[in-house]
């Protein structure tokens, strides 16, 4: 199960950072186009050190990564930790049905017998 693959800090560090809408529409900048923090600044209407903070709160979430290209620090996706995060929704999701087919289960003999 991913939840035990994750600590519950990094659990709640990448929640924590996909809660922001400006942090989820970074993620799906940077997952179409690494850019570097200017460039995703410019289509902001916010600071460029609300911005950089945006993605300080991405990093600490490896959500993202920085890659040094000449004077420019890249911002890309880190797609295991994205992957990571869709297979934890998805467990929470199979525990759920389990739930709903256990009850079905429970009640199927009361609905047998009408």
């Amino acid at each position: 199960m991913v939840v035990d693959e994750m600590t519950p800090d990094e659990v709640d560090r990448l929640f924590h950072a996909l809660a922001d809408r400006t942090r989820r529409d970074i993620v799906v900048r940077v997952i179409e186009h690494e850019c570097s923090v200017s460039q995703l600044a410019r289509g902001y209407e916010m600071s460029f050190a609300a911005v950089q903070k945006h993605v300080a709160v991405l990093e600490r979430a490896a959500l993202v990564t920085k890659v040094r290209r000449g004077r420019e620090a890249l911002i890309r996706p880190d797609i295991d930790t994205i992957a990571r995060g869709a297979e934890l929704l998805r467990e929470y999701e199979d525990l759920w049905r389990g739930r709903v087919q256990r009850m079905d289960a429970l009640l199927q003999p009361l609905t047998d017998h009408e």
